[in-house]
């Protein structure tokens, strides 16, 4: 059976849906911790930037490294915070956070847009190619509008599609009796699913997959 592959409207729809939900953040809950993690909200929306244009970057040479991400400096600007080449100007509040999102994810969907298949670059999670950086983004942008959501009360239950399709492409290990959208919760530590115990470590295969049987 062919495997249907993550594309770049796929990202981009993911982010117009975090997005949506994220400008309903009131404003004084953006300095609290988000969800499981140990970053504030503002601080997470910062790296969730800094991953799509991370991942942006790595399409963008000719000849990617494939033993090296690109040599931006990533730098936190506290103890504990994020490493981040990308960070928005607290001044701007969260409506500059969210154009520094909207705008890298930009760069990303450009990017595999436009990348030529046979390209591969590096990533610590196996080499990639576009349609794995692809994956990566939804993945990063869906669990991350989790963390921040999480303990808001407001609506984030993305849709079954790109969930499962970043599920096929990055985690062939994930369970096949849940639903997409907690299934990816699991796999990524967020949450337990029945029988399974919530995941204290985890990890993607990003390395590309055959297009009709979805095999490395």
């Amino acid at each position: 059976m062919s495997r249907i592959e993550v594309s770049a409207e796929d990202l981009a729809g993911s982010v117009r849906l975090s997005l949506a939900v994220l400008r309903q953040v009131p404003a004084e809950a953006w300095r609290e911790k988000a969800g499981s993690l140990e970053w504030d909200r503002w601080e997470t929306v910062e790296h969730l930037s800094d991953d799509l244009f991370s991942y942006a970057v790595q399409l963008g040479p000719a000849n990617p490294p494939q033993d090296r991400e690109m040599p931006f400096l990533w730098r936190p600007r506290r103890d504990g915070g994020p490493f981040n080449a990308v960070h928005a100007d607290p001044d701007t509040g969260p409506d500059g956070l969210l154009l520094t999102l909207e705008a890298t994810a930009a760069l990303l969907v450009a990017m595999v847009r436009t990348t030529r298949p046979d390209l591969r670059s590096y990533h610590v999670f196996g080499v990639s190619d576009a349609e794995g950086f692809a994956a990566m983004g939804v993945v990063e942008t869906l669990v991350h509008t989790h963390d921040v959501t999480d303990g808001l009360g407001l609506d984030w239950e993305p849709p079954a599609e790109p969930c499962a399709k970043v599920l096929d492409r990055l985690f062939p290990d994930a369970p096949t009796d849940a639903e997409p959208w907690p299934a990816l919760l699991w796999c990524t530590g967020r949450a337990e699913t029945p029988g399974r115990a919530r995941l204290t470590r985890w990890r993607w295969d990003g390395t590309p997959r055959d297009r009709l049987s979805g095999r490395v």
